[in-house]
């Protein structure tokens, strides 16, 4: 019998050291991990083992000299940006970041399992084709989206974002491909302070960007809201073979940098309208969340109702 959902994770994530007080911590995933062995389902999730993405697989989304640039800028512990901070280790961390998305994206492919989370970082949807910023190194879920067109033949690929911050990088490197739908629902105004309604595609790639500027204060209904209203018929007219998540939990209510108030349930009810569309395929791969109560109960919601399907 299909184990019915994968679990992407690697300890060395915990080794991409940011420095003290830095927001994208390895505490996240401890206490994100820690929630998850104390559910009813850890025993039964499949265990899927991250190994690093390739350069190759890299260029799917990133610039040729984009990891090259990146390697340098770990080997010498110089900060990418004034929020990105990285160490020597961080380098090979990103990729096995990547990968683990990768090899997620791969057992829902190839039907080893139905759906899988990737509980990686760094986290990615902020780095554009040849610029990191926002804790992001590599862009983990549009090199997924890729990846899934190259390696396994897939047309349609659509990716939903549910970080509360805008996922530019993703934005901008689908943002003329007609082939890749990209949804985006974010706080506004907040970082980077694009993500703009207007902001639908260019070329004969206009439509298949579709961004929802929340104000702040925005809690679970008015987020259950738009899925249903504006996502879900924008992801039947797209029809999409494979549907991607950027799982960022940072729309929390708890969150220290967002003013959103989601809550777990909340996270749970976007999880179930985005199985119904996809009859339970989904690989989604996390992003952001800083309060370390609100990602570790929300990542726990989140993977319960992917296996609970």
């Amino acid at each position: 019998m299909t184990q019915k959902t994968g679990f992407a994770y690697h300890p060395d994530y915990l080794n991409h050291d940011t420095g003290p007080n830095h927001p994208e911590r390895p505490d996240r995933l401890r206490a994100s991990l820690s929630a998850l062995q104390q559910s009813d389902i850890w025993a039964q999730l499949h265990p899927i083992e991250p190994t690093p993405a390739s350069i190759a697989q890299l260029l799917y989304a990133h610039e040729p000299t984009y990891p090259e640039y990146i390697k340098q800028h770990c080997e010498a512990e110089v900060p990418l940006t004034y929020d990105t901070t990285v160490v020597k280790a961080s380098y090979d961390i990103a990729l096995l970041s990547t990968g683990g998305v990768l090899n997620a994206a791969n057992a829902v492919a190839t039907g080893a399992v139905q759906n899988a989370f990737a509980m990686v970082r760094p986290p990615g949807h902020h780095a554009t084709p040849n610029r990191s910023m926002g804790f992001c190194l590599f862009n983990n879920i549009a090199i997924a989206a890729r990846y899934l067109q190259q390696e396994h033949g897939a047309g349609k690929v659509a990716i939903v974002d549910w970080d509360v911050h805008h996922g530019n990088g993703t934005q901008d490197i689908f943002y003329e491909d007609e082939s890749v739908f990209f949804f985006s629902i974010h706080q506004s105004p907040l970082y980077p302070g694009t993500g703009s309604s207007r902001e639908r595609g260019s070329g004969k790639a206009h439509g298949t960007t579709l961004n929802v500027p929340m104000p702040p204060g925005s809690g679970d209904d008015e987020y259950a809201t738009v899925f249903t209203d504006v996502l879900i018929p924008a992801l039947q007219a797209f029809a999409p073979e494979f549907t991607l998540i950027s799982a960022g939990f940072d729309a929390h209510y708890l969150d220290p940098l967002a003013g959103t108030e989601v809550t777990a349930t909340g996270f749970a009810t976007l999880t179930d309208l985005i199985l119904t569309f996809t009859e339970g395929r989904v690989v989604s791969a996390l992003e952001g969340g800083y309060s370390l109560e609100g990602i570790s109960e929300s990542v726990g919601a989140h993977v319960e109702r992917l296996f609970n399907y």
